[in-house]
């Protein structure tokens, strides 16, 4: 509201409610008894009247005074105001005097300033708030109005990221340059009869590139960009989302040829009939109207849809059709060729030094994504800034994989020594699995040191990027993740809650093993269950029993056929090599961090290769940094219980 136009309305507020209050009490100290006129003559012949005050006017006079009448209580008297409106009759002074009763005249008198604002001026405000509220309406139709709008926004070029910003998805560029290039040149596909595609959908994981690419379409392309989300299509006024999508096509035939980019899809292209409400739901209309624009009776010629979503399994069979998303291009995970592209980019703006090796960090980082890559670099400049580096060094760029993969070290977390020697030979157990099986991917560090849940970690990286996993490389696997409890059992004589991620997962593998890859023996290469999955939910809610019941229980067996062949196996490998596994545990107690080199000299019994100690590690730098930051906190022991995490190729933690 304007700042004039409120003063105003608080003034007028102010005197409507002095003029009401003057009213109500002026009228609540003045309460009187009201009498006919006949009463008021009866009142005056039985001497009930003292004193009167009389108002003339032209009929007639207003009388007003105090009756006397006698209390109900013994001796006692009661007086009450009274007044009461007679004819005029010239006598009625005379009359009056002769009974005894002081008579009073007042010249009759016009309406008080304060009578007049107690009727004028909450008629006044009443008026003013009319006119406020109807204001207020014909604004607020207005934003009704707007409500219908699209959300989408026009492509500033003022800041462009192009096509050299984005790497590791070479296809998807290839894909989306030739859509740049046809709505640049469109004679130049024409000439043989193709057809602009209707629209390009970006699939693919978390974190992979889609909205970088999209953005990377904005700065290439020399035509009107819209970007929008799926979510701005959703409101919970019916109607909305259609009018916005028709809206955003509007917007989009009058800048044609152009580009609308959705983002997140997902979130009004789910399957219909799979959500609340049925056919009438707010979400399947504004679908609905999407495909009529997308591909209906009136054709939207040069205005291209480009989607991305990472959920393309619950979108709606009729969006995926050609004709609307002619093209469906995933973006996947980078490879390691990719991943170094990737890095080469966003260490653009950060000092390296002479020793980084990217190549080494792109291999040692499978399954990441474009977005983990810049969170790691991210990671490692802080980290280098943290000791005041002019450059960010190799160093760096290994802790600050291990704290993404692992976690942060919890130096403050303090147990005691037993448990700090039952998680060494946990860790020691998985580490000597993952060197002496040949299967199993190539061991590089384990680790007692507490990160994130992990009271220990043990790592694995593979040479290369593992696209399909064969029988002999998940039971190698399996092995692995069972070498931790086999160590404890063999050499400490005791079992822990340690071991119950290993087991979760190793029964997981072992039950895909049987159930969905064929890998069984006995029951064949057939698959059992399928998932029940929810649309709506959009996530796998329970497994459809297709099965008898008999078949169950061979599944039963069969999983823990393959789980306890590999226990038997794993243990008779550590039952082996059991002073190897003592060497690696006890110099994990002393060392807390051992590589790969360093594991394999004390299996053949060399002498320990020294590393020189890193900066997280030495309590004395942390020590030191954290004065120079002004946190004079000290760290406790270095420890910890709890879960553990071990790294398995390919398949990296939530994040």
């Amino acid at each position: 509201m304007n700042p004039r136009l409120r003063i105003i309305v608080i003034g007028l507020v102010v005197i409507a409610a002095a003029a009401i209050g003057y009213r109500i009490f002026s009228v609540a100290g003045n309460q009187r008894q009201r009498l006919d006129q006949s009463d008021f003559y009866e009142a005056v012949a039985e001497g009930q009247v003292e004193e009167v005050m009389i108002t003339a006017d032209s009929v007639g006079y207003e009388i007003r005074g105090n009756l006397h009448s006698d209390d109900s209580t013994p001796g006692g008297q009661s007086i009450r105001k009274f007044t009461t409106y007679v004819l005029k009759d010239e006598d009625l002074p005379k009359k009056l005097r002769e009974s005894g009763v002081l008579v009073k005249a007042r010249k009759p008198q016009r309406g008080s300033l304060f009578s007049t604002l107690g009727i004028w001026v909450p008629l006044l405000l009443f008026l003013g708030i009319f006119v406020f509220f109807m204001r207020r309406m014909q604004k607020g139709g207005n934003q009704a109005l707007s409500l219908m709008k699209s959300r989408a926004k026009l492509s500033s070029q003022s800041k462009k990221t192009t096509f050299k910003d984005v790497a590791g998805v070479e296809e998807a560029k290839q894909e989306l340059q030739e859509i740049i290039e046809f709505l640049k040149e469109p004679q130049k596909f024409q000439k043989l009869g193709g057809k602009i595609p209707k629209g390009v959908l970006l699939m693919g994981p978390t974190g992979t590139g889609k909205t970088l690419l999209a953005r990377a379409v904005a700065g290439e392309a020399q035509v009107p960009f819209f970007s929008v989300s799926g979510s701005d299509f959703v409101e919970m006024f019916v109607g909305v989302g259609a009018s916005r999508v028709r809206d955003l096509f509007e917007q989009g035939k009058k800048n044609a040829p152009c580009i609308v980019f959705i983002d997140e899809i997902d979130a009004v292209g789910r399957q219909r009939g799979a959500g609340l409400g049925g056919g009438h739901d707010e979400r399947e209309q504004t679908l609905n109207h999407l495909l009529v624009e997308m591909d209906g009776f009136e054709t939207n010629e040069g205005v291209i849809v480009l989607a991305a979503t990472n959920r393309p399994d619950v979108l709606d069979p009729a969006l995926l059709r050609p004709g609307r998303f002619d093209r469906q291009v995933v973006v996947d995970r980078p490879d390691v060729r990719g991943r170094e592209e990737i890095i080469k980019i966003h260490v653009r703006k950060v000092p390296l030094a002479s020793d980084v090796e990217l190549s080494l960090i792109a291999r040692g980082t499978p399954g990441f994504s474009g977005a983990d890559l810049a969170n790691l670099v991210n990671e490692a400049a802080l980290y280098g800034a943290r000791y005041n580096r002019e450059a960010v060094t190799q160093e760096d760029f290994e802790v600050a994989k291990d704290k993404v993969l692992m976690g942060t070290e919890r130096r403050s977390l303090v147990i005691n020594d037993e448990e700090k020697r039952a998680a060494a030979y946990h860790e020691a157990g998985h580490a000597l699995m993952a060197h002496l099986l040949p299967a199993a991917d190539p061991l590089h560090k384990a680790t007692i040191i507490p990160r994130g849940r992990a009271l220990g970690t043990t790592q694995q990286l593979p040479v290369d990027d593992r696209h399909t996993e064969s029988k002999r490389y998940l039971l190698a696997t399996i092995c692995v993740l069972l070498g931790g409890r086999v160590a404890e059992q063999l050499r400490l004589n005791r079992v822990s809650s340690g071991a119950g991620e290993d087991f979760e997962r190793t029964t997981e593998l072992a039950r895909k093993m049987v159930t969905e890859w064929g890998m069984s023996e006995s029951l064949g290469p057939l698959t059992y269950g399928k998932p029940r999955e929810q649309i709506f939910l959009g996530r796998e809610i329970a497994q459809h029993r297709d099965h008898s019941e008999a078949t169950a229980v061979e599944i039963d067996r069969e999983v823990r056929k393959i789980v306890m062949g590999c226990y038997d196996r794993t243990h008779q490998i550590l039952e082996e090599q059991a002073d190897a596994l003592t060497r690696v545990a006890e110099a994990l107690l002393e060392h807390e961090v051992l590589d790969a080199e360093q594991i394999a000299a004390l299996v053949n019994g060399d002498p320990l290769p020294m590393r020189p100690e890193r900066s997280t590690d030495s309590r004395e730098q942390l020590e030191a940094a954290r004065e120079e930051t002004g946190d004079s906190t000290k760290q406790a022991t270095r420890a910890g219980d709890g879960l553990r995490l071990l790294q398995q190729p390919g398949r990296q933690p939530a994040r």
